[in-house]
């Protein structure tokens, strides 16, 4: 609400509530001038009060009359002061009872300042605690710079170095990629020499190959005819043994026959003779034999 209403504004507005017939309270003056705070309207309606029975007593001062009309205007005078006197103790019960509202509120905002500011006590001792502690990190945060930044400045030195030794690597790089590429210019060369080695290997290996299976095909066949050979042979031995052993079974038989008919003749015919006809068949076996 607006504060500072001028003076004037006021009584003028508490003047056109009186001529309305109606009783000036604070309320009723606010709402005829559309503004104004009920603690500055209330004061200037008080000082109004006071001057309105001043303002009253001047207008009083007449010239002398006639005291019929003089009596008859003390008692409107008389009746105007004591309406007067009802009307200013009922705005100041209005304005104690105001008043009384007034310091209500101001003592509850005095009691919700009071508990803001031992909140914000809390608060400032709670941030000065935070402080306290912020500026021991800030400490230790400057140290920690300080050892960062001689860190900071080791790695730079030991960059620089590393920056030259890279140089220097780059270099020697350089250098080997160049050997690199004539081992490896050598190394095609013996590759392509091995490998034009090795086809030749590789072509003389089938040929070998190719003449050893040959060899192998043909000490087969050769094998093949040796065996049915050996076979034939085998047969052969086989028959030869079969009929050498049947002639010896028959020279036996024949030489137990001989040796039979010799006993026989030897019986007849005289000793001589009997010894030389074994003599002589005797030789006989032998050649067969």
């Amino acid at each position: 609400m607006a504060v500072g209403v001028p003076e004037e504004v006021v009584f003028a507005a508490a003047d056109a509530v009186l001529e309305r017939g109606e009783r000036p309270t604070v309320e009723r003056v606010r709402q005829e001038m559309g503004r104004g705070s009920p603690a500055r309207v209330g004061a200037l309606l008080d000082k109004w009060w006071a001057l309105l029975a001043q303002r009253l007593r001047g207008e009083t001062r007449l010239p002398a009359l006639p005291a019929e009309v003089s009596q008859a205007f003390v008692v409107v005078w008389q009746q105007a002061m004591l309406l007067a006197e009802g009307v200013a103790e009922q705005a100041m019960a209005e304005r104690r009872a105001l008043l009384e509202a007034e310091r209500l509120r101001v003592a509850a905002l005095e009691e919700e300042a009071r508990q803001i500011m031992a909140q914000a006590r809390d608060q400032i001792a709670t941030a000065q605690a935070a402080q306290q502690h912020a500026e021991t990190r800030l400490d230790d945060l400057e140290l920690l710079l300080v050892q960062r930044q001689a860190q900071l400045d080791d790695r730079q030195s030991r960059c620089a170095e590393l920056a030259e030794e890279r140089k220097t690597a780059l270099k020697e790089a350089g250098h080997v990629r160049d050997e690199l590429q004539t081992v490896q210019q050598q190394l095609t060369q013996e590759r392509e020499s091995t490998a034009t080695y090795v086809r030749g290997v590789e072509d003389r290996a089938h040929h070998e190959v190719d003449r050893a299976r040959e060899e192998s095909r043909r000490a087969t066949a050769q094998l093949k005819s040796l065996l049915k050979q050996h076979d034939g042979l085998r047969q052969r031995l086989d028959i030869t043994l079969t009929q050498l052993s049947e002639a010896r079974q028959i020279a036996a038989a024949e030489k137990a026959r001989a040796s039979t008919l010799e006993q026989q003749l030897a019986k007849r015919m005289p000793a001589k003779r009997a010894r030389a006809i074994p003599a002589k068949r005797q030789r006989k076996p032998t050649a067969i034999g």
